[in-house]
């Protein structure tokens, strides 16, 4: 039994010393500086809409037209040029509000449309 347990050893050490390490690669990952500032309302920097789940559209805590989508988006963009649309929809609205929201925004010139679901 000894000169079985003493191979099994030996093959064990011959398996450790001649297994080659293989370093995982990555990104570096560049990290902003932290700070002890709260991060800037991004809320108010951009133009929300909300869609409900009965498809019922809200801009500023009104309920509006999906054909005013078009003059809110002009008037707010003009104060807000760096402003970007987001519309925040429900789970269970249809997809029909975001494309019509998003037509309507590419006409007054904002392209940068981005959706957010509600939980």
């Amino acid at each position: 039994m000894t000169p079985m347990l003493d191979v099994v050893f030996i093959m064990l050490i011959f398996f450790i010393v001649t297994a080659s390490f293989v370093n995982e690669s990555g990104l570096d990952v560049n990290r902003p500086p932290t700070s002890d500032e709260p991060p800037p309302e991004t809320e108010n920097l951009n133009i929300v809409f909300r869609v409900s789940e009965s498809n019922e559209l809200t801009f500023e805590g009104r309920r509006i037209d999906v054909r005013a989508v078009r003059a809110n988006v002009e008037r707010m963009h003009a104060e807000k040029p760096e402003a970007k649309v987001i519309v925040s929809a429900h789970p269970k609205s249809k997809t029909e509000m975001f494309a019509l929201i998003s037509d309507q925004a590419r006409e007054a010139g904002v392209y940068d449309v981005s959706l957010s679901t509600d939980e």
